[in-house]
C-alpha cells in the first residue's frame, strides 16, 4: 500500500496564496498612494469628460488626508505633503456635507480670489476671462444629431479648456462675487448649465483643501454612454477609441 505526497500540492497552494495576497497588497498600496481609477456617471464636465468615461487620478498631487484612504478612516487632520493645484486642474474631491461621494470639477477660484459670472463669463478678481466661441459639441443619439455651444476659455495662467452653454442666460450664468476663503477653492463644471458646483453654496460652495482626493491623469478606457463596461463582446462598436490614452487637460 502507498501513501501519495501531498507535500508539493500544499506548498503550490500555499505559494498561490502569497502571490494572490503580495499582488492585492502591491494595488492596496497603488490604489492609496500613487493612482486610483474612477468612472465618469455624469454630464457636468462634457466635452473634457463623457459619461462611460474611466480614468486615473493621482493621489499625491496634492499630498494625503483621510479621503485618501479606503473608507476614509479618521486617523488624522489636514494633508500630509499638501500643496495648493493650478488653476485649470480637474479635480476628485468630496463635498463636506457628502463625504462619502466623489466629484469631479476644474479648479476655477484659488483661496483669498473673488469669482463671478456675468453674462457666462467667468471673472477672477474683477478681470474677465477669455472666452472664445468655436465649432459645437456634437452628440449623435438614436440618428438624431444634438448641437451645443462651445467657447475656449483660457485662464490667467494659461490654461486653455473648453466650456458648454446650453442656455442663453442660464440660471448661474449671472452671479452674485463669491469670496473664496482661505484654505479653500472654487470648482466649477464644464458643463456650465448642467453642473452643481461652487456657484451652488446650498449644496457644494468653495471645497477645503482636505477634501481633495486627486487630480485627474488619464483616460484608460472609454464607453458610449447606455453601454456596460463588462459587455466585451460589444467593444469593438461601444468603446470610443479616439479617447483611449488621453491626457486630462
Amino acid at each position: 500500500m502507498t501513501v501519495a505526497d501531498n507535500s508539493k500540492d500544499k506548498g503550490g497552494i500555499g505559494e498561490t496564496v502569497r502571490v494572490v495576497i503580495h499582488a492585492l497588497l502591491i494595488a492596496l498600496v497603488i490604489r492609496t498612494f500613487l493612482f486610483q481609477p474612477f468612472n465618469i456617471p455624469s454630464g457636468s464636465m462634457k466635452d473634457t469628460l463623457l459619461v462611460g468615461d474611466y480614468l486615473f487620478v493621482s493621489k499625491f498631487a496634492y499630498g494625503y488626508s483621510k479621503f485618501s484612504l479606503p473608507f476614509s478612516p479618521n486617523l488624522f487632520q489636514g494633508r500630509i505633503m499638501g500643496s495648493v493645484p493650478s488653476r485649470g486642474d480637474v479635480v476628485v474631491f468630496r463635498l463636506p456635507r457628502e463625504p462619502d461621494v466623489d466629484y469631479i470639477k476644474r479648479v476655477i477660484g484659488l483661496p483669498g480670489e473673488k469669482i463671478q459670472v456675468i453674462g457666462g463669463v467667468v471673472h477672477i478678481n474683477g478681470v474677465a476671462v477669455k472666452r472664445e466661441r468655436v465649432d459645437d459639441f456634437v452628440e449623435v443619439e438614436d440618428g438624431r444629431e444634438t448641437r451645443t455651444r462651445r467657447y475656449r476659455e483660457t485662464l490667467p495662467n494659461g490654461v486653455v479648456h473648453y466650456t458648454l452653454d446650453l442656455y442663453e442666460n442660464g440660471f448661474y450664468d449671472n452671479t452674485p462675487v463669491y469670496e473664496v476663503p482661505a484654505g479653500h477653492l472654487f470648482m466649477m463644471g464644464d458643463n456650465r448649465d448642467n453642473s452643481t458646483d461652487s456657484r451652488v453654496l446650498s449644496q457644494v460652495g468653495p471645497i477645503p483643501l482636505d477634501n481633495l482626493v486627486g487630480r485627474a491623469e488619464l483616460l484608460f478606457f472609454s464607453i458610449e454612454e447606455g453601454e456596460r463596461a463588462w459587455a466585451f463582446w460589444r467593444w469593438p462598436w461601444s468603446i470610443r477609441w479616439t479617447r483611449l490614452a488621453n491626457l486630462v487637460r
